[in-house]
């Protein structure tokens, strides 16, 4: 089973990010040979959100004081947070997809250009003014899967934001390439087997980050437009087996849901809260991944078994539109087409479980998504 996710979680970054990147690599190539100048490659985009509203976005630092950290423990644990909002603000320049330097380390784990993420364009408008008054807007909380950078959730998170949602995800450590505002760390944890050391960590992580973004002394300076009272917390991978951890650990996330992810250190106390399980066809029934049968079973409240036809483990983050545009499909199911069901289920949810907005798309099949199949065993 190690050796298996081990391939789950990296393997598939790998031939996905690869995939991607290898648009540029042949269209970098063809320029240095006789002949017609090669055809100007397209920027790489997160594909706009559908929401009512723009979105701004902002950056926080935070340290854990007094929290060793797992991978370097002389130093205390450190996060970057990045918060996605709606605000009225538009046409300004919008935010970077990843730092230089994370967009090289990821791009040399994977074999890719240096550059490719670092170019991607985004629909955020860094620092805008939150269009909310105080505590109006219900938060998701978003963790990436092992040795993603945070920024692969973006079009969901900015999806959500568009919608009305305050949206905070969560880059861990030591875990993918993170930049702080002194220096660019690297995935030190990429060398462990030891999954099941992760999830628990990081769930403290999740805590500890709402603690600083609904606490009395808040980090971020808006924080006063978030509700406290309507949280959702998700992820992709091990981000979504650390968002079943943490809800057993602190009953103030009120729902949440796992794209794809293998339950690492599955707590096997009932949950009775809505959780929501997104997955590959190898998450379905019979599938590969006995975990998901475990966990469903210490369900107790509104839940969901749900895969999709045609995907793989990188399709519910941004690589499925990326690797699309590139002309480098990562999966049988349009990359695009992808993003948009990823995006419509994970809004449905949160809809459902934060606002009280039912959708018949969370009941059963559904003639507008016949890929998507529910599983109840």
């Amino acid at each position: 089973m190690k050796r298996n996710a081990r391939r789950a979680l990296l393997g598939a970054t790998a031939v996905a990010v690869a995939a991607s990147a290898g648009a540029f690599a042949i269209t970098s190539a063809g320029a240095e040979t006789a002949g017609p100048e090669p055809a100007q490659q397209p920027a790489l985009a997160i594909p706009e959100p559908t929401g009512e509203f723009e979105t701004g976005v902002d950056t926080l630092h935070l340290v854990d004081e007094g929290r060793a950290d797992q991978w370097v423990p002389e130093e205390d644990r450190e996060l970057m947070v990045t918060m996605w909002y709606p605000t009225d603000e538009e046409g300004g320049e919008t935010a970077p997809y990843m730092t230089a330097e994370e967009s090289a380390l990821f791009g040399a784990q994977l074999e890719a250009p240096p550059e490719l993420l670092a170019s991607v364009e985004t629909n955020s408008v860094p620092g805008a003014e939150p269009l909310a008054d105080d505590g109006t807007l219900p938060l998701v909380m978003l963790s990436p899967g092992f040795s993603f950078p945070r920024a692969t959730l973006t079009g969901v998170a900015e999806e959500l934001a568009s919608q009305g949602y305050a949206v905070a995800a969560v880059g861990h450590n030591y875990e993918a390439p993170i930049t702080f505002p002194d220096r660019t760390t690297e995935c030190l944890a990429c060398t462990t087997d030891d999954y099941d050391a992760i999830v628990p960590n990081r769930a403290e992580d999740l805590t500890f980050v709402l603690d600083e973004l609904t606490g009395d002394d808040a980090a971020w300076e808006d924080s006063g437009v978030i509700d406290a009272d309507r949280v959702v917390v998700g992820g992709h991978s091990i981000g979504g087996a650390s968002s079943h951890r943490v809800m057993l650990a602190d009953d103030r996330f009120d729902a949440g849901f796992n794209l794809d992810g293998t339950f690492f250190a599955l707590d096997r106390h009932k949950l009775d809260r809505p959780f929501m399980m997104v997955g590959a066809a190898e998450h379905g029934l019979p599938g590969e991944d006995d975990t998901w049968t475990k966990a469903w079973k210490h369900l107790d409240g509104w839940k969901r078994w749900i895969t999709v036809d045609g995907t793989g483990h990188s399709s519910f983050t941004d690589l499925a539109p990326l690797g699309a545009q590139a002309g480098r499909p990562l999966q049988d199911l349009d990359g695009f087409y992808a993003d948009r069901l990823t995006r419509a289920y994970v809004t449905a949810f949160a809809d459902e479980h934060l606002r009280g907005e039912e959708d018949p798309i969370l009941d059963g099949p559904n003639e507008d998504w016949p890929e998507v199949r529910f599983h109840n065993p």
